[in-house]
């Protein structure tokens, strides 16, 4: 799936995409992302801290990741939706829009 191109169809304008945390660590995500969709695991490491980065600078997230390990997730981050893959478009279209506090665009 390119997920790109799928936020692009939903009306996002600039997509970064990042393959590890070095591609957006340092960026100050309050003034970077309206809104992001981060996977639990780049390159290797674990991105909770930068989920973390995220909440406290008030940018609304989802996970979408093939990691299941929800238990964890839901403790550490109440309310945060976690998108298991293999997920459809139309599901991480209606997460990130309930994350944003809007109707998913039909």
């Amino acid at each position: 799936m390119d997920v790109e191109q799928l936020c692009r169809d939903h009306g996002a304008g600039e997509v970064v995409i990042a393959r590890d945390l070095t591609e957006v660590d340092g960026r100050e995500v309050a003034t970077q992302f309206d809104a992001a969709i981060v996977d639990l695991m780049l390159g290797g490491t674990s991105t909770l801290d930068f989920a973390s980065g995220l909440r406290a600078a008030g940018v609304p997230f989802v996970f979408a990741s093939g990691y299941s390990d929800a238990d964890e997730i839901k403790a550490s981050f109440p309310g945060v939706r976690l998108v298991g893959k293999p997920y459809s478009g139309e599901d991480l279209v209606q997460a990130v829009a309930a994350a944003c506090g809007r109707a998913s665009p039909g």
